[in-house]
């Protein structure tokens, strides 16, 4: 696209160099059509690397603060890896991406509740998958700490009658074991459920925006299509970096310092017992508290806006 006289992008389309800002360390990619291409995904990482100097690193340099990609289900993509289980039709099952503990008893133990808490919500655990990673590419701090990642793989019920039903109670089943876990393990534990839903996906991880294909080998895949992508470069500030606190989060990629972070997280506890929503009726209780403990300010707000969402 040719400069004008003033150094902007002629106004075309959407475009109004009006509203032209500083993106810190987000970047929306999106085919407004609706069709899916592995080009979008390409984008969506070139935008990222484009914005490696907003995010920050570690003592070993190597090591970033997060980065991460948000797609669309890939169906293509799953559909040509060998499973041992049938795929049902797109938006008729669900993928969770997790990050399990190093640790084999205390990782086989999760992924035993993942399975029993899906068969309690009535729901079919159809199987899991190796995500392939590339852990030369990371730094020392990165890799000392980098988690087993998987992906499950969960079938809609028939009370599941569209994907906003569907939506809803993956919704249920995260925070059933995740509290479960969280119950028998405590805080300690290496356990995160990046993303489950039947909708979107998340790779993401302690990672500069250079090292995310490279880590993660499924996004350079051109099976792998989408036809939006939203991507993280974090810079942390009030918290230390960790995995799961990389972005995006399940539901936004956001840049804050939130000042009156206690008192919104007061406030939410505080009017928890008066909830109450005809689409989750007697369900609802299984999702409080609704803000996880010990989390940054933004995936806070990722809690509370699920929630509105959902509801």
């Amino acid at each position: 696209m040719q400069l004008n006289g003033k150094g902007l992008h002629p106004e075309i389309g959407l475009y109004d160099s009006a509203n032209e800002h500083d993106a810190c360390g987000v970047g929306l990619v999106i085919n407004i059509d609706g069709k899916k291409s592995h080009h979008i995904i390409d984008q969506g990482v070139a935008v990222l690397k484009r914005l490696l100097h907003r995010g920050a690193s570690g003592g070993d340099s190597a090591t970033g603060d997060g980065a991460g990609i948000l797609i669309q289900i890939p169906d293509t993509f799953f559909r040509s890896q060998r499973f041992d289980f049938t795929l049902p039709e797109p938006g008729k099952y669900g993928v969770g991406m997790v990050f399990l503990p190093q640790d084999t008893v205390i990782r086989d133990a999760c992924m035993a509740i993942v399975a029993e808490k899906i068969i309690g919500e009535s729901r079919c655990l159809l199987g899991w998958r190796d995500v392939p990673i590339n852990t030369a590419c990371l730094g020392r701090l990165a890799k000392e700490t980098c988690p087993v990642i998987k992906q499950f793989f969960v079938a809609a019920g028939p009370d599941d009658v569209d994907e906003a039903a569907f939506e809803r109670k993956l919704y249920i089943v995260r925070r059933v074991i995740e509290k479960t876990i969280a119950g028998r393990f405590g805080d300690k534990v290496n356990f995160y459920i990046s993303s489950l839903s039947c909708r979107t996906l998340i790779y993401k991880g302690l990672l500069m925006a250079p090292q995310l294909p490279q880590f993660y080998p499924d996004i350079v895949d051109k099976s792998m299509t989408s036809a939006l992508a939203i991507v993280h470069q974090r810079y942390s500030t009030n918290t230390f970096p960790t995995w799961q606190l990389a972005q995006p989060f399940r539901y936004l990629a956001h840049n804050g310092e939130i000042n009156t972070l206690r008192g919104n997280l007061n406030q939410m506890k505080a009017r928890e017992s008066n909830f109450s929503s005809p689409l989750f009726g007697d369900n609802l209780k299984k999702l409080l508290p609704i803000i996880i403990e010990n989390q940054s300010d933004s995936a806070c707000l990722d809690n509370a806006l699920e929630l509105f969402v959902s509801a």
